[in-house]
């Protein structure tokens, strides 16, 4: 036993010092590549030769001078080997995952809980690319390199409470003076100019060494593994079923149809799961697909379409609460129903699309292998089949829709890169798309308008004894709050302790101990006033790490997700995100970030995140007070002057429950004084 501990503070010391030590003093040796896990796709060569000498300049200067001539050639052949220099020499060889917080070495507490929430988004458990440093979606970073992870590591295990690292783009710019009220971090990714925010300007300023694309979640600590999107998209998947299903009917022995279990993490099949229904999902990659399986996020593994077809008809038949990894391409199981005549109820994709021209979406009639191939040797006939496939794809969802198939857009951009494909995606009239985003049609109007969104927190202790904790407190807030709840958000709360109480049997954790639920302001300020008593008498052993989603009310400007169902036209403005992340950073958030992309793809969205850490001191209340009521009402206020119905009901509750709060309100206009002013046939 005396052993144990000592060899357990051994490695902790090393672990310290390790991180503490930041660029090495001498020049790590050169790694071989791990083909045991997952890493990114080659990035296509997109650099001029002028480029490539600008790429290789910027990333020397992060090392001392008599380095430079031994990594040169090598950072030349990372750039044309794999289309980004990732520095894989500097890749720290000591395991990584999210520690307990006493065992980072820092002087701010705070600093120790981003220390904390950065390691567990690069955790190979957690990471998609852990070696790329990607956490998810294919593109999701959480630095470009390694230099930028050691630097930020020794930059907050450095930092005081009067010290706020500033981060651009994965860069660590530095420490500079503040005060205890400031946030520890302030991160931007991809902040471009509006003019160079196109997709190739992405690739080339990523791989010139001067932006990256962070998801939001990813560039900002705050990915909790897949648990975040399995519970979204439970939410999703049921209310979906509501809204289609006749009163009287069940969701037993219904299909849900849609595709990709790797950057999301196999979020599809678990949901489908809670839900209670049959879930079908196609991957085209197997080791992602494979994975998942192993993992336990999905049931069944198949490889041929006919086994597939059989034993999903058995499942419809016997109403099987089961669900199915399909390894091939989604297009062949759509176009394969429908030859079988196998009803598919709710029908969707969840393939990255925001990334379609980089292995976000493979088209049909190429393997996995050939596709990435063709994507590296041949990136415009790439781009030509994955148009020709979303043609077919849609063709396939259109014959399925006309037999009575609810299809949603999951805001990953499937509709936009199919229209711009040319594929039958648009209404009669042409001006907008036949099917609904999620966002219009569910989460919206049934969440985000009442304020309901993705409230996150990290258990820093690393203690499953916490984190069940945590729900029981969460749990009994909720059932609190439901009592005295309005009828309209009576169902999301009802939802959501269905979920609390059903979390630590699903085992979603991965990573760190951390749950989700959607709650509104009410129920975020009480659940973290609940965490914050909690940590100050003792009952969790570390504190608590607040954050949330981009998926939210208030910090997402995004016209094809979550701000699609604003009409007055400023869904395509950001103000709300910039308000979101200055208000937020002056109310006392940890620390706050903003990014230019994150779930519909660079250059279609602003996204605004935060992260707070409730360490039992009075102060913490104060600052979870003012920093809650504002993120969730900014959002509120803005969607009400929208004149969305919900919205101006939950506006009007946070002016009565907080008279601080004072909005302009919208005045409703008679559609009759409009329309009497235009011509019928204009």
């Amino acid at each position: 036993m005396v052993r144990k501990y000592y060899q357990y503070n051994t490695m902790k010391d090393t672990f310290k010092r390790e991180v503490a030590e930041g660029i090495p003093t001498t020049l790590p040796p050169t790694v071989e590549r791990d083909h045991t896990i997952s890493h990114a796709p080659r990035r296509k060569n997109i650099l001029t030769k002028s480029e490539e000498r600008l790429a290789i300049r910027n990333a020397l200067r992060y090392f001392p001078n008599p380095w430079h001539g031994i990594l040169a050639p090598e950072f030349l052949q990372e750039l044309r080997d794999y289309g980004r220099i990732y520095m894989y020499r500097f890749r720290p060889q000591y395991t990584m995952h999210a520690r307990p917080i006493a065992d980072y070495p820092a002087l701010s507490k705070q600093a120790a809980a981003i220390m904390l929430m950065i390691q567990n988004n690069l955790d190979p458990a957690v990471a998609q690319h852990p070696h790329e440093l990607i956490t998810y979606g294919g593109n999701g970073a959480v630095f470009q390199n390694w230099a930028q992870y050691r630097l930020t590591m020794q930059y907050l295990s450095q930092m005081t409470d009067e010290q706020t690292l500033h981060l651009y783009s994965g860069h660590p710019m530095g420490l500079f003076p503040s005060s205890k009220d400031a946030p520890r971090v302030v991160v931007t990714n991809g902040m471009m100019i509006p003019n160079y925010s196109k997709p190739d300007d992405w690739e080339r300023f990523n791989a010139l060494g001067v932006t990256q694309y962070g998801q939001m979640t990813a560039g900002s600590y705050m990915y909790i593994g897949p648990q975040g999107i399995v519970h979204g998209t439970t939410i999703t998947v049921m209310n979906a079923f509501r809204k289609h299903l006749a009163v009287d009917d069940t969701i037993q022995g219904k299909v849900f149809l849609t595709s990709g279990l790797g950057g999301m993490s196999g979020a599809q099949p678990k949901a489908g799961n809670i839900a209670g229904c049959i879930t079908v999902c196609a991957e085209i990659n197997p080791d992602a697909a494979r994975k998942r399986h192993e993992q336990g996020w999905v049931d069944r593994l198949i490889v041929s379409i006919k086994e597939l077809v059989r034993q999903v008809k058995r499942a419809v038949e016997q109403k099987e609460i089961v669900s199915f990894a399909y390894i091939g391409n989604i297009v062949e199981v759509w176009e394969a129903f429908d030859r079988e005549n196998i009803h598919i109820t709710v029908g969707s994709d969840q393939t990255s699309l925001h990334n379609p021209w980089s292995g976000g979406y493979y088209p049909m009639g190429l393997s996995f292998d050939e596709a990435n191939v063709l994507l590296a040797s041949d990136p415009d006939k790439f781009k030509q089949c994955v148009r020709e496939s979303l043609v077919r794809h849609v063709d396939a969802i259109n014959k399925h829709v006309s037999k009575g198939t609810y299809f949603f857009d999951y805001g990953n951009a499937f509709l936009l890169e199919s229209s711009r494909a040319g594929a039958a995606v648009w209404n009669d009239k042409k001006d907008q798309f036949r099917y609904p985003s999620y966002v219009q049609d569910i989460l919206g109007p049934m969440c985000f308008d009442y304020g309901f969104g993705p409230f996150r927190w990290v258990c820093t202790s690393g203690r499953a004894s916490d984190l069940k904790k945590s729900d029981e407190i969460a749990m009994t807030v909720l059932e609190d709050l439901r009592s005295e709840a309005p009828l309209e958000i009576q169902q999301q709360l009802q939802d959501n302790i269905q979920w609390i109480k059903e979390a630590e049997k699903n085992r979603l954790v991965v990573g760190s101990q951390a749950r989700i639920l959607y709650a509104d302001s009410i129920g975020r300020i009480s659940i973290a006033k609940a965490f914050n008593e909690a940590v100050k008498t003792g009952l969790f052993e570390g504190p608590i790490v607040l954050g949330r989603d981009h998926h939210d009310v208030s910090g997402t400007d995004s016209p094809y997700r979550e701000t699609s169902n604003i009409y007055d036209g400023s869904q395509y403005t950001a103000d709300m995100a910039i308000h979101n992340v200055i208000g937020d950073s002056f109310r006392g958030a940890t620390w706050v970030s903003i990014h230019n992309g994150g779930g519909v793809g660079w250059g279609e969205v602003i996204n605004g995140g935060f992260g707070l850490l409730l360490d039992g001191s009075d102060e913490a209340v104060v600052k979870l007070e003012k920093m809650l009521f504002f993120d969730v009402n900014n959002g509120i206020a803005r969607r009400a002057w929208a004149r969305n119905k919900e919205a101006n009901q939950a506006l009007g509750r946070a002016m009565e429950e907080n008279p601080k709060l004072l909005v302009t309100r919208a005045h409703l206009v008679d559609d009759q004084i409009i329309e009497q002013l235009f011509d019928v046939n204009e």
